[in-house]
């Protein structure tokens, strides 16, 4: 049975959670504390799978104890609930909860949330991984794209376009600014899928309390057994594979959104990567070095020295920072695309057909009618109904990337 801790210093507040989740009582072993204190030592005698906790309490607030959770139970997925906007208190709470959730909250939009963490825990979620991904309290960005931000936030003439191209050229970056603005404390009736919208709605002020003052966006710098220029590396796979998947032709029936949604996953797609080069340096050093020696796909190597792609671990940090679920799909699957259903080209088969392009493009410039391509990507384009259309998506990305 799933634990789960409930804390809070107003009692009355936790007996109305209590009420609220009673249906569920079946399915998760719930306790309710009063303190930080008591919460600690609650995980002290056994770890809980979620902790959701008050922000604002005397002594020991909700991000400090949730700091202290982060460090001494990274297994646990961390929460926060509060009844307050403040910009202060967001920032705050970014680099130590995955979620923030607004008070009042209602039974189903609580139970909702910690449903979809469990299930990502279920899924995604070895202990292993799981102690891996709560260690997270922030993934770094390029210094030079920090740099471009701070100079940027100094000048008055920036605009909110000038921001998002900068945001969008760091994968930790954009996937902060996501979880923010997303985050319970700014009231978004739809969840934000493209960073210009993302950046319009927190405005100017907060992303340059982000920027200059918080210790939400941290440098980069690379581990010895790490080639010096692989977040770099990284970084430009990235932003070629949305300008691809921005390019791509979804048809005039697709959801508006899609687009977006597939430049966002495209943006973030290989974000399990810098979880593995940052967080596990020396395995990660141990899967490149298999793939040489092999010469075999990265997430090949990962598979079986870590039992997990960073296609997974990604997705899971994604969706436990509460990402959209069609932009955690799309990350989930970009590299084995069959294995859920598609309708067209939606976002999920965008970011596998523009990550599959911009390798392409690099690795073998003059095959314009993708004769070399692997057997499995050939099988893949085939389930998708897209091989035959291969010469004229590869023309086309080209184009974008001109």
């Amino acid at each position: 049975m799933k634990r789960i801790l409930f804390v809070d210093d107003e009692r009355n507040i936790l007996d109305g959670v209590r009420r609220l989740l009673y249906t569920q009582r079946r399915r998760w072993d719930m306790h309710f504390v009063l303190s930080g204190e008591e919460a600690l030592a609650a995980c002290d005698i056994k770890p809980f799978d979620v902790i959701i906790s008050d922000m604002r309490m005397p002594g020991m607030d909700g991000a400090t104890l949730l700091g202290h959770i982060r460090d001494r139970f990274p297994q646990t997925a961390r929460l926060i609930l509060s009844g307050y906007s403040e910009v202060a208190l967001a920032t705050r709470a970014a680099p130590v909860a995955y979620r923030v959730l607004a008070k009042p909250c209602d039974g189903i939009e609580l139970q909702t949330a910690i449903d979809r963490i469990l299930t990502l825990q279920d899924i995604f979620g070895t202990p292993e991984l799981r102690s891996i991904i709560g260690s997270i309290g922030e993934l770094p960005s390029l210094s030079s794209t920090y740099n471009d931000l701070s100079h940027a936030m100094r000048d008055h003439n920036t605009s909110i376009q000038d921001v998002a191209r900068i945001l969008e050229k760091d994968i930790a970056m954009t996937a902060k600014v996501l979880q923010l603005v997303n985050s319970g404390f700014f009231g978004l009736a739809q969840a934000a899928t493209s960073l210009h919208s993302a950046v319009s709605f927190l405005g100017m002020e907060t992303i340059k309390n982000l920027a200059l003052t918080t210790d939400t966006f941290t440098i980069y710098t690379p581990e010895p057994c790490i080639p010096p220029t692989f977040c770099e590396d990284m970084q430009h796979n990235a932003r070629r594979t949305a300008l691809i998947a921005a390019a791509l032709p979804f048809g005039p029936k697709a959801d508006p959104r899609t687009r977006e949604i597939a430049v966002i996953a495209c943006l973030l797609h290989d974000i399990g990567t810098l979880v593995l080069a940052t967080k596990m340096p020396e395995q990660f050093a141990a899967v490149l070095a298999l793939m040489r020696a092999r010469n075999c796909t990265q997430a090949d190597a990962e598979l079986q020295l870590l039992g997990a792609t960073h296609a997974e671990i990604g997705a899971y940090l994604l969706g436990l920072w509460g990402i959209n679920s069609l932009t955690v799909e799309a990350v989930a699957h970009h590299h084995q695309p069959t294995r859920i259903h598609h309708i067209g080209l939606d976002a999920s088969a965008a970011v596998y057909l523009a990550d599959l392009l911009a390798d392409q493009l690099e690795l073998n410039p003059e095959d314009h009618e993708g004769n070399l391509l692997s057997e499995i990507d050939r099988e893949a384009l085939t389930t998708l109904d897209l091989l035959a259309q291969y010469p004229a998506l590869r023309a086309r990305a080209a184009e974008a990337l001109r």
